[in-house]
C-alpha cells in the first residue's frame, strides 16, 4: 500500500507536469499547491487501476535521446541525428517508458531541432500507448538554455552566488524559461539544491555555495524565475522546475559523486535541508532524489 501511494503520487506528478504544460489557460491566481484539480485526480485513479504492472514500471523509467537515435550504441548519436523506429518500438512499446531526457551527443541543438523531436516522439507514443498517457520529457538547463543553439547562458550557480544578486538569479531563471519553452521543452533538472561544504566534491560548481541561508534565497528565486511568481507553468514562457538532490547529496564521506554519505541528522536538518525546504515552498511541483545512500540507508529505497 505504501509503494502504491508513492506510485500515485509520482504519476500525479507525471500527469500534472503534462496537463498544465497542454493548458495555457490554468487560472494564474491559483496556489501552487491546489494546482491539481478533482478532475485530474480522478483520471490518475482510473489509469492506476487500469495499468499493468510493468506499464508503472515503465512511467517511473527516463531514457536518455541517444538510447532512441540510430548509433552504434546507447551512448551515442550518428550525425546528423535520426529516431530509431526500432529502438522506440522497445522502448515505448515493449517497456512503456514515459519520460525522455537530455540532447543527443551532449551537444546544444537548434529550435527547430527540438520542435520537430518533441513532436514526433510525442505523436508515436500517443498513437501506440493504450491508455493515451503522453511522454514528459526532462533537460539539463542549469545555467541557461545550454543545450540550444544560440540561447542565452550564465555563469553556473557558484558564480551566480557570488553576486549575492538575488534579483539576478530570478531574472536568468526567467530568461531560460522563456528561451527553453520555445522549443517545446517544458521541464528543466534545475536548481543544484546541495551545498558546497566538501571541495573534494567534483560538482561543486553546480551549487549555490556552502551558505544555506544564501543558498534558500537563491533556489527560491531561480525556481521564481522558471515557473513565474504563481507557478503557472502553463505559461508560454515558464518551465517546470526540479530541484535536486533530495538531499545531503553533496556531501559524501569519499568526496566522490553518487557515493556513501554518514551525515549526523543534527546537521542535515541545519544545512542541508533548508534549500530543499525552500525550493518546495517556492511552489517547486516535483524534485530529484538523491542517487545515493545517507548513513546506510539508500534515498531510493
Amino acid at each position: 500500500m505504501q509503494n502504491f501511494s508513492f506510485f500515485r503520487r509520482s504519476l500525479l506528478a507525471v500527469t500534472l507536469l503534462f496537463f498544465i504544460s497542454c493548458e495555457p489557460d490554468v487560472p494564474r491566481d491559483i496556489a501552487a499547491d491546489s494546482v491539481i484539480s478533482a478532475e485530474t485526480r480522478e483520471r490518475v485513479d482510473l489509469l492506476l487501476a487500469e495499468m499493468t504492472l510493468e506499464e508503472k514500471v515503465g512511467q517511473m523509467t527516463q531514457i536518455t535521446l541517444d538510447v532512441i537515435g540510430k548509433g552504434d550504441d546507447v551512448f551515442g548519436s550518428y550525425e546528423p541525428f535520426e529516431l530509431d523506429p526500432e529502438m522506440m518500438r522497445e522502448a515505448f512499446q515493449t517497456y512503456h517508458i514515459g519520460s525522455v531526457m537530455n540532447s543527443t551527443n551532449n551537444r546544444a541543438r537548434t529550435p527547430e531541432f527540438w520542435n520537430e523531436v518533441i513532436v514526433e516522439l510525442q505523436d508515436y507514443v500517443m498513437e501506440h500507448h493504450r491508455l493515451d498517457i503522453p511522454l514528459i520529457y526532462g533537460i539539463d538547463m542549469i545555467h541557461g538554455a545550454s543545450y540550444i543553439d544560440g540561447a542565452t547562458l550564465f555563469p553556473q550557480q557558484i558564480g551566480m552566488a557570488a553576486t549575492w544578486n538575488p534579483e539576478l538569479v530570478r531574472r536568468s531563471g526567467e530568461i531560460t524559461a522563456y528561451e527553453t519553452r520555445a522549443t517545446g521543452l517544458t521541464w528543466t533538472f534545475s536548481p543544484v539544491v546541495d551545498l558546497g561544504v566538501d571541495p573534494r566534491w567534483p560538482r561543486h560548481w553546480e551549487t549555490f555555495g556552502e551558505d544555506p541561508y544564501l543558498a534558500s534565497v537563491l533556489a527560491h528565486e531561480l525556481i521564481k524565475g522558471y515557473e513565474g511568481e504563481d507557478n503557472d507553468i502553463g505559461s508560454p514562457y515558464h518551465i517546470a522546475s526540479c530541484p535536486k538532490h533530495v538531499f545531503g547529496y553533496s556531501h559524501t564521506l569519499s568526496g566522490r559523486d553518487r557515493t556513501p554519505a554518514w551525515i549526523p541528522e543534527s546537521q542535515l536538518r541545519e544545512y542541508h535541508l533548508p534549500p530543499v525546504k525552500a525550493a518546495i515552498d517556492a511552489g517547486a511541483l516535483n524534485v530529484m532524489m538523491n542517487s545515493g545512500e545517507i548513513n546506510g540507508i539508500p534515498f531510493h529505497a
